[in-house]
C-alpha cells in the first residue's frame, strides 16, 4: 500500500507514457476515477474503462494517447503539486495558468474534482493536485 495513492497514479501513467506503452493499469478509487475523467475530457487520453472485477477495488484501464504523425505522446508532462507533506491550496483568483493555457492544473474543490479553468468559472478554490500538458 502507498502513502500517497495519487502520486502513484500519476508515477504509473508518467512512465508508461515514457516507456511508449498503449495501456496503463491503475488501482481504482473515487478520486482517480474523476481524474481519468478530466483526462479523457480534456484530450489527454484515448479512452478509459473501469473494472470492478479485479480485486476490492477494482482497476481502471486507460488507453493513452500519441500523435498519429510523429507518435509523439500527448502528454507532455504530467506533475504532482500538492503532496501529503506540503498541501498547495489555491483561491479561485490565484489559481495557475499552465503553459499561457495549454496544460490544465486539477484542483479539488468543494464542489468536486475539476479543472483550474472550471473552479475560476465557478469561483471555487481548492487543493491544487496536479499539473497536465
Amino acid at each position: 500500500m502507498t502513502t500517497d495513492p495519487i502520486a502513484d497514479y500519476l508515477t504509473r501513467v508518467r512512465n508508461s507514457v515514457l516507456a511508449g506503452h498503449r495501456v496503463v493499469e491503475v488501482p481504482a478509487s473515487n478520486l482517480k476515477k474523476e481524474i481519468t475523467k478530466i483526462l479523457f475530457d480534456q484530450g489527454f487520453i484515448l479512452s478509459y474503462k473501469f473494472e470492478d472485477d479485479n480485486g476490492p477495488q477494482g482497476t481502471i484501464k486507460i488507453a493513452l494517447k500519441y500523435d498519429k504523425v510523429t507518435k509523439d505522446p500527448v502528454i507532455k508532462k504530467i506533475q504532482r503539486i500538492s503532496k501529503p507533506g506540503l498541501r498547495k491550496y489555491a483561491s479561485s483568483s490565484d489559481i495557475p495558468r499552465i503553459l499561457n493555457g495549454l496544460g490544465i492544473a486539477i484542483v479539488s474543490t468543494s464542489a468536486g474534482v475539476m479543472t483550474g479553468k472550471q473552479a475560476q468559472a465557478q469561483n471555487v478554490g481548492g487543493e491544487v493536485l496536479c499539473y497536465v500538458y
